[in-house]
């Protein structure tokens, strides 16, 4: 059950990843709304999603 509500406030946050106008930024927001969930691991999974929009959002 506690699996269950960190996946999903960590789904959650994964959404604030796609605050920012650049990769960075995106990234950035992403670790800091990660680390707010689940610590260390919430960061990089946060940032990897942030990055990941961020790419995906890129012109090119």
């Amino acid at each position: 059950m506690r699996a269950v509500l960190a996946f999903s406030l960590l789904v959650a946050a994964a959404g604030l990843a796609a605050c920012g106008s650049t990769i960075e930024q995106r990234a950035a927001t992403g670790a800091v709304a990660g680390a707010v969930v689940a610590g260390p691991v919430g960061a990089a999974v946060g940032g990897a999603a942030g990055t990941a929009v961020g790419q995906a959002a890129k012109d090119d």
